[in-house]
């Protein structure tokens, strides 16, 4: 409290000292030391301080008016003054005369180092605005030439052409030429690495890179470029991750971002085919704040629309209406299609007919409303030009008006300015020390992003690799052949896994193997690699099931300093007479028959796992016939597989829907039961690897 005291006292005194300065300063009216460029530098400031006056004040009319007569009295340039008018405009919510101005402070052949500021800003403005409306063509014609003339310019700012060059790429994107748009994002990510590479005292450029990137995400997506949609989603995160590391990071922008990358995330995951992944994702967003907010709702049924989740969509869409009402949306054609419509076919897929029909007649009245304001738009563009000469001529009258203050107002700009270059010398002290400090941490921050990103990336990459030769090994799900029908599906929990399945098929005798290594990951994959070399050797040389267990055993009991061991199922089927002889190797008890005659778990001798104990014997046992009976192996990410609260599926409840299927074929069977372990899961992350095989002898 103390200190808060003594800073406003000693500011007081401050601003006391400069007023008492500037005041001796005009009664002497001269300004001693002060070349021909500082007093034009001291003026410019003034002008500039009133222009930023009006806009404190929400005066734009004011703001409006000032941009015109500083440009007749040649204060502003025609750019500068342009990109005044045009936010003047636009603030007023005249777009039509925004884009006018806008356009106008573009025309500019010769650009001066002053200019370019305001240059760069006309051209970013407008073509977001042109990008909003879908008017892509234009976007491009603004946009192309105004990067072609800054990139490389000393004085362009990197962030403001990052987003030149997001809006290009997205317009690219929107119009069909992905590759081009792709090369456009580059270059934008390109120039939000450079501006975060630079000072930033209160994290604003990083925001604006989370940003930036995080719409580059929703451009790929928003076009069906899933692919490439998840890449920039891994980049939004890691540019979050960074900003999460500053101390002024700001917990509602950490948590909107994190739940729009998840979001993302889900979305990429099921355009994949990974639904189980996809509902992790979605269900750790619906855990953020963002997600109970109208917004973070909406957004949500991007997600649950593509999920045919109708009926969560349709609840979401109660609150369009607020949503809509309290941001004073008008329902023109572009909002009726991303929100009416979605809200429409929600509820037809949910079967609320009523509100269906409720919703249709909405669509039906803001179309006509819609047609209405869109023909009072293009009316009015069409009469912009005449309707800003109007203007122009009922302004001329007031320049007499201002001139009229003119040494009043020249008094109180020199006053302003002295206050304000007293004040702007202390704070540039403080500044320069800190921005030692700050520049050094964000150094740090963004060698911290690049090695990530880099990590990561390689990470992936060599997990991808790793896991297509895991797959690579195994042989193709389906297998049919006269009086056969098999199939096993393999989903490891990561990347690579420790479960396998196998299978040998020579005449009329079917070698078959299901397994699951302890533990899981790269070690599991390579431990379940050599256990296949060993399976397929051994069974081509017409070892019975017991004896390929005894000889595996053998094998990888050796130097096995790791401890790792497997469980098998390995079984020898004789096509002709139906006969099974198996070794049972310490795994999950196989189900025999189904819904005809009712399922139920082998009785098996209890032999060890393999990889334990050197020197074990191993017993196999045999079933005169399976002839009409399905078998089914599988792996205890079946009936250990656990929804969030820990519930595991459970042996009964996989016997019960093996009863319970009416079976078709092999392959029904084990895409029934993946679908019940999804079903169970609920979300949750696959706790261990899941590996199913289902056979039957004609």
């Amino acid at each position: 409290m103390m200190r808060d005291l003594k800073k406003w006292q000693f500011r007081i005194i401050f601003i006391l000292a400069a007023a008492i300065l500037v005041s001796c300063g005009s009664k002497s009216r001269s300004w001693k030391g002060n070349s021909k460029s500082a007093k034009d530098s001291i003026k410019l400031s003034l002008l500039d301080s009133m222009i930023v006056s009006a806009e404190s004040s929400k005066d734009y009319v004011r703001k409006y008016v000032l941009a015109d007569s500083l440009e007749k009295t040649g204060d502003f340039s025609a750019v500068k003054a342009n990109y005044l008018r045009g936010t003047a405009m636009r603030s007023l919510e005249k777009k039509a005369d925004a884009e006018l101005y806008f356009k106008k402070a573009l025309e500019v052949e010769d650009l001066g180092d002053k200019d370019v500021f305001y240059y760069m800003r006309s051209a970013r403005v407008l073509s977001q605005m042109l990008s909003v409306k879908n008017d892509y063509e234009s976007v491009l014609r603004v946009a192309t030439p105004a990067v072609e003339k800054l990139d490389g310019h000393p004085k362009a700012q990197s962030r403001d052409l990052a987003v030149l060059y997001y809006v290009i790429g997205s317009a690219q994107m929107y119009l069909g030429v992905p590759e081009d748009g792709e090369k456009s994002f580059e270059k934008a990510f390109e120039h939000y690495k450079i501006s975060i590479s630079k000072t930033d005292t209160n994290g604003s450029r990083i925001r604006a890179a989370v940003l930036g990137v995080n719409n580059i995400t929703v451009a790929c997506l928003n076009t069906h470029n899933y692919k490439l949609g998840k890449m920039w989603n891994d980049r939004t995160d890691s540019l979050l991750y960074v900003y999460r590391l500053r101390p002024d990071a700001d917990p509602d922008v950490c948590d909107h971002y994190r739940a729009r990358i998840l979001l993302f995330k889900a979305l990429t995951a099921y355009e994949a085919g990974h639904r189980a992944e996809a509902e992790t994702s979605f269900d750790a967003f619906q855990k953020t704040e963002y997600a109970s907010t109208e917004q973070g709702k909406l957004d949500a049924n991007d997600y649950l629309m593509k999920a045919h989740r109708f009926a969560e969509a349709a609840a979401n869409f109660r609150t369009l209406d607020h949503w809509v009402a309290t941001r004073g949306m008008k329902m023109n054609l572009d909002n009726i299609s991303l929100y009416l419509v979605p809200k429409y076919r929600a509820h037809i897929g949910a079967g609320h007919k009523d509100s269906a029909i409720y919703v249709a007649n909405q669509i039906i009245n803001a179309y006509d409303s819609a047609l209405v304001w869109s023909k009072r738009d293009d009316t009015a563009e069409m009469a912009t030009i005449y309707e800003t000469h109007q203007k122009e001529q009922e302004l001329a009258q007031s320049q007499y008006e201002l001139e009229k203050r003119g040494h009043e107002i020249y008094r109180q700009r020199l006053i302003s300015f002295g206050i304000g270059f007293l004040l702007f010398s202390g704070f540039l002290v403080y500044y320069t020390l800190y921005k030692r400090k700050a520049y050094k941490l964000l150094q740090d921050a963004y060698s911290q992003l690049e090695e990530a990103t880099s990590a990561r990336e390689r990470i992936e990459s060599e997990l991808r690799i790793a896991r297509d030769i895991q797959m690579s090994m195994i042989p193709a799900a389906n297998l049919e052949s006269e009086g056969l029908d098999l199939f096993a599906s393999m989903t490891p929990a990561k990347e690579v896994g420790g479960d396998l399945y196998d299978y040998f098929l020579e005449k009329d005798h079917l070698y078959f193997a299901i397994g699951d290594v302890s533990g899981k990951g790269v070690p599991a994959s390579l431990f379940m690699a050599q256990v296949i070399r060993l399976f397929r050797a051994m069974a081509k040389q017409h070892y019975t099931p017991a004896e390929i267990c005894t000889r595996i055993n053998n094998e990888l009991t050796e130097n096995n300093e790791n401890g790792m061991f497997i469980t098998m199922f390995i079984g020898l089927v004789d096509l002709t007479s139906g006969r099974l002889d198996f070794c049972n190797a310490g795994h999950n008890p196989p189900v025999l028959g189904g819904d005809a005659d009712g399922g139920n778990f082998l009785q098996m001798i209890p032999n060890a796992p393999i990889g334990l104990w050197q020197g074990l014997e191993y017993e196999g046992e045999y079933i005169d016939s399976i002839k009409g009976k399905p078998l089914f192996i599988y792996t205890d990410g079946l009936n250990e597989a656990e929804n969030p609260e820990l519930e595991r599926f459970g042996d009964d409840h996989m016997l019960e829907v093996l009863r319970e299927t009416k079976f078709s074929s092999a392959m029904q069977v084990v895409e029934s039961l993946k679908r019940q372990v999804e079903e169970h899961r609920r979300g949750a992350e696959p706790n261990d690897d899941l590996t199913m095989m289902c056979l039957k002898v004609g």
